[in-house]
């Protein structure tokens, strides 16, 4: 982790002891600004350190509640599952001070009498949260597909989309002027679009052949995802985007959200996937027996 006064160090400088001179140095009429820090607090790391314990946790169950599903059956399991280990490894690094820099951009005092002062204005970034976002959010995207029918085809979109959502979001983070910023902004609000139709809209034709009571099922989980996931980029536009929020009301914000979207997300799929056998996605082959097993007698198969 780059701390802030080697940050400040290289964009302010240190001022070099210099002779003086026959002449009198005249005196600023302005004092130039320091680099000002937005960063961490003490609730903001509670908060990394409690999420992750939660992920965790989470992590257990989805595992515990896989032991008595016969393997071919425990695609969904296994996909929340991942979800929320990926989380906690990325909750772990942000909570224990790695996967975290500082983004700078121009900034500018405005006084009435004097002309304005120019200064660097930085913003701590967990950029953890992003390499988390694109592993995750496509495995949700994919455990969405399943339960609805998707083909591969419209999956395998959805999914690109979403990396593309996610890796902007990264680029705009980073940005050091507003139009770096809000140029990948715009391109990541775009692919989100894409993801929306390529899961929601075209998943809510596909799933009708599944019956009434899969279809409540996805309708219902399409709906909390995304609407969670509207809100990201809302939450990034007014807190990494304009610098509106500090940085512990986005990590509690986005610590929300996270869970509301892994934890209560899973335990929603996997229990009502338990009550609906139409749901069920059976995977033989490799998947269940490993290479080479096809032909031979397995004792202790389910029918």
């Amino acid at each position: 982790m780059i701390h802030h006064d080697q940050v400040a160090e290289m964009l302010y400088g240190v001022a070099a002891a210099a002779k003086p001179t026959q002449t009198t140095t005249p005196i600023p009429t302005v004092i130039p600004t320091p680099p000002q820090f937005q960063e961490i607090g003490e609730t903001g790391h509670r908060t990394l350190w409690v999420v992750f314990a939660i992920m965790v946790l989470s992590s257990g169950l989805f595992a515990v509640m896989s032991w008595n599903v016969p393997i071919s059956k425990r695609l969904y399991h296994v996909i929340t599952t991942l979800i929320t280990i990926t989380a906690s490894l990325s909750y772990f690094a942000m909570a224990s001070g790695h996967a975290t820099s500082f983004s700078c951009s121009p900034a500018k005092d405005h006084h009435k009498h004097v002309p304005d002062v120019g200064y660097t204005e930085c913003r701590q970034v967990f950029w953890g949260r992003y390499v988390d976002w694109a592993i995750t959010t496509p495995l949700l995207l994919l455990d969405l597909s399943l339960l609805a029918g998707i083909d591969g085809a419209h999956t395998l979109m959805a999914v690109v989309a979403d990396v593309i959502m996610v890796l902007s979001g990264l680029f705009a983070s980073q940005g050091n002027t507003p139009t770096q910023r809000w140029g990948w902004y715009a391109i990541g609000c775009v692919s989100y679009l894409f993801v929306i139709w390529h899961v929601a809209l075209h998943g809510a034709r596909t799933v009708s052949a599944k019956g009434a009571s899969v279809t409540r099922l996805f309708s219902s989980l399409a709906l909390f995802t995304f609407v969670l996931w509207t809100a990201y980029p809302i939450v990034w536009g007014i807190a990494d985007g304009a610098h509106r929020t500090t940085v512990d009301t986005e990590i509690l914000i986005y610590a929300v959200l996270d869970i509301l979207a892994k934890p209560v997300f899973g335990l929603w799929l996997l229990f009502s996937h338990r009550a609906l056998a139409e749901t069920h996605v059976d995977v033989g082959g490799w998947w269940s027996h490993g290479l080479g097993a096809e032909g031979r007698i397995r004792i202790g198969d389910e029918e």
